[in-house]
């Protein structure tokens, strides 16, 4: 989308008008006259299209107009297949000729047209009437002449696309008087043996009585009355025959055919190739995803036997702190005894006569000190046993263990449990393991 205030070059100009005509217009048949005809030297064919009241500039590149079979000339009345476009460089409005045929149409184009007005008419051309493809064909039947470029051309790309594919080929005339009535039995048979999950119709292209065969009736009702789904790969592109309308899907070409019957299988492979990428990418980035969390984890997992090993070493140092304590305190007292000693040693002459309260005043201190030190010892008996009792490995000596789940997570309540489960034991000597039989949560 422009807005207004976009300045564009001529050429960008140009560019984006032929782009608008191609999306706009598909290919389609345009009527006139021809005249201005030109060749040049590269094999191009310029020319144009009239009629009563307008005219079109036309182009043929050189591959399309050598498949025009009579000579061009001026005042010839033809139907073209064409693409409405832009000549950039003139900004000249052209239609790109992809084929040409006489126009006023003979006594095959009147026989073809009034065949396909019938058989159209009868809803044999309808879309609700097309029968589905199977998605994953594993035999594919292909009626045509054994010696056609087109069925090396279908077993090429069958071979390309899905090499495990088993291709069944139903001999057929595929030109001539007797064409068209083999062409139906050769369907009807394959019909009848139901050895394939569809067919391929297939013939290389040709100008219209080449193609004859594909536009009789007794070939359109082979082609309904089938119990096979078909595939209809009859010409070249720009070729249409009544077998393409009746057919369950069109082909442009018959290798185009062969594609469009194996596409499942190429595109299941296709998505197999993605959706393995995906899971090996996907699983690489959940297994990165849980080591990541195993290392957090395991920063804050602490083995029994470490918690032990602290708990020692936090007994040993509170040991130590209460013997140091205790020689603390009788250094303070033997100060105090020595004190008291050297006053004593300064007042010999009061000594014997307060030699009895000295002598209670000694013993009132040992047993002071005595008690003290029971007491302490008494203290440092009690955090002993407490230590004692809160040592993991005594409660595994008493009968206790410690249970895990198979992530390693402590099972601490019987309801994250279930029938089945293996859990792991840790015990005073050793490990065991055991698989839950029932669970009664609380």
């Amino acid at each position: 989308m422009l807005d207004q205030a976009t300045v564009l070059s001529i050429s960008e100009l140009n560019r984006l008008a032929r782009q608008s005509l191609e999306r706009q217009f598909p290919l389609l048949w345009v009527a006139g006259e021809i005249s201005n005809l030109t060749r040049a030297a590269s094999g191009h064919v310029y020319f144009s299209l009239k009629d009563e009241s307008a005219q079109a500039r036309c182009v043929m590149f050189r591959a399309r107009a050598q498949s025009v079979p009579w000579q061009l000339e001026n005042g010839q009345h033809v139907e073209a297949r064409a693409l409405v476009s832009l000549y950039e460089p003139r900004g000249e409005f052209q239609l790109n000729i992809e084929a040409l045929r006489r126009a006023g149409l003979g006594r095959l184009f009147e026989a073809f047209a009034r065949l396909k007005a019938r058989l159209e008419a009868e809803g044999l051309f309808a879309a609700e009437r097309k029968r589905p493809l199977p998605r994953f064909p594993h035999r594919i039947g292909i009626v045509s002449s054994p010696r056609a470029a087109a069925l090396r051309d279908v077993l090429a790309a069958m071979k390309r696309r899905a090499p495990h594919l088993t291709a069944i080929l139903y001999p057929t005339l595929v030109q001539g008087d007797r064409a068209a009535e083999e062409i139906a039995n050769t369907i009807a048979l394959a019909g009848q043996r139901k050895e394939c999950d569809l067919l391929l119709l297939v013939r290389g292209g040709g100008s219209i009585e080449d193609l004859w065969a594909f536009n009789q009736e007794i070939v359109a009702r082979a082609i309904v009355a089938s119990p096979l789904p078909i595939i209809s790969g009859v010409g070249h592109e720009t070729d249409t025959t009544i077998a393409d309308y009746v057919s369950d899907l069109r082909a442009a070409t018959p290798t185009a055919a062969a594609e469009l019957a194996t596409q499942g299988w190429h595109q299941a492979a296709d998505e197999i190739a993605g959706l393995g990428s995906s899971l090996s990418q996907a699983m690489r980035f959940r297994i990165a995803r849980e080591q990541q969390g195993l290392d957090h984890i395991s920063l804050r997992l602490i083995h029994p036997a470490t918690r032990m090993a602290h708990a020692r070493d936090r007994l040993a140092l509170l040991r130590s702190q209460l013997g140091a304590s205790l020689v603390r305190g009788l250094r303070r007292h033997q100060a105090r005894l020595n004190c008291a000693a050297l006053g004593l040693n300064r007042n010999v002459p009061t000594t014997e006569r307060r030699s009895g309260q000295v002598e209670l005043m000694a013993q009132r201190l040992g047993a002071a000190l005595r008690k003290q030190q029971q007491k302490r010892l008494n203290a440092l008996d009690s955090i002993a046993a407490a230590l004692a009792h809160l040592n993991p490995e005594a409660t595994l000596a008493r009968g206790f263990s410690i249970i895990r789940d198979a992530s390693g997570a402590l099972v601490t309540d019987a309801a994250t449990l279930r029938a089945g489960q293996t859990v792991s034991l840790h015990l005073a000597r050793g490990e065991a393991q055991a698989s839950i039989l029932t669970s009664t949560p609380e």
